[in-house]
């Protein structure tokens, strides 16, 4: 059997590593969407230019104190550019989002390395703006230049004492879940850094500048839950109610957050989605 190049078609010998015609990488590993052996070292197709999924494409994780995140890439998305952290440490519960800023060069990257950063920092005790510098060092680190800079939003919430410090750059947000037997309707906490058309005007990357988080601490007004999520779920939240049977004392987060993920899959899923929820106040508090 014929053995030829899977990019040029070229005719190669099996026992090759390279296509003599155009030099690429005969073992290449096989893209996930036209089967081509053409995937390069950065994880794009050669070929059809896909960028390859990810396994943290769909991702589910539960603490023993009860908070619950969920991850997708959503229905229009080849792969997840979001990445969440969630932490319990003591009495202290961290959780971080972060989602990449897709015009920039691997932005998956960018909002990976701000979680695993931030996320243990906060844990320790660091406060929420040092974490935030740590993690813009760690990010602006992967771009050798402004014109070659991956980039992320951020939002932190540390939970400890019944109340909640957020800290946040870009469009990332926090909202706030009251827990209730009717329907239940998010409150924001946090503004988004982004012009009336919705380009972002704070992020971390090597092109960033130097920007701090706003920071805000939040005490609750009774029980109920501190949701943290990426544009992908916020998008779809106006005038959306949650039932009050899963906004509830006796419920799982987790459940909740799979709920809300069911919802913005409904309304499109035209981005990947990243949700945290930690229960707060009341008993949780």
């Amino acid at each position: 059997m014929a053995v030829t190049c899977p990019l040029c078609a070229a005719p190669v010998l099996a026992e090759h590593a390279f296509c003599e015609a155009c030099g690429h990488e005969l073992g290449a590993p096989a893209c996930a969407a036209c089967g081509a052996q053409a995937v390069d070292a950065d994880g794009y197709c050669e070929r059809c230019g896909l960028r390859q999924p990810t396994g943290r494409d769909e991702a589910e994780l539960t603490l023993p104190g009860g908070a619950a995140a969920v991850t997708h890439k959503g229905l229009r998305r080849a792969r997840n550019e979001d990445a969440m952290a969630l932490l319990e440490a003591g009495d202290v519960t961290v959780a971080v989002v972060c989602d990449g800023v897709g015009s920039s060069p691997r932005a998956d990257e960018a909002s990976a390395v701000a979680v695993e950063i931030a996320a243990p920092a906060l844990a320790r005790g660091t406060g929420p703006a040092e974490a935030f510098a740590l993690a813009g060092k760690a990010v602006a680190k992967l771009g050798s230049s402004p014109d070659d800079a991956p980039a992320c939003t951020y939002v932190s919430a540390v939970v400890a004492g019944g109340r909640a410090t957020l800290a946040w750059a870009g469009d990332s947000r926090v909202y706030w879940l009251p827990h209730g037997a009717g329907p239940v309707s998010a409150v924001r906490l946090t503004d988004d850094h982004a012009t009336s058309t919705g380009e972002i005007t704070a992020w971390l990357g090597a092109d960033a500048g130097d920007w701090k988080p706003s920071v805000r601490v939040f005490e609750p007004p009774g029980p109920g839950s501190l949701l943290v999520c990426s544009d992908g779920l916020w998008r779809y939240l106006d005038g959306h109610t949650v039932p009050g049977t899963a906004v509830h004392p006796d419920g799982r987060p987790l459940d909740l957050a799979r709920e809300l993920l069911r919802h913005a899959l409904g309304c499109g899923g035209h981005d990947n989605v990243t949700i945290v929820l930690i229960p707060l106040g009341g008993q949780h508090g």
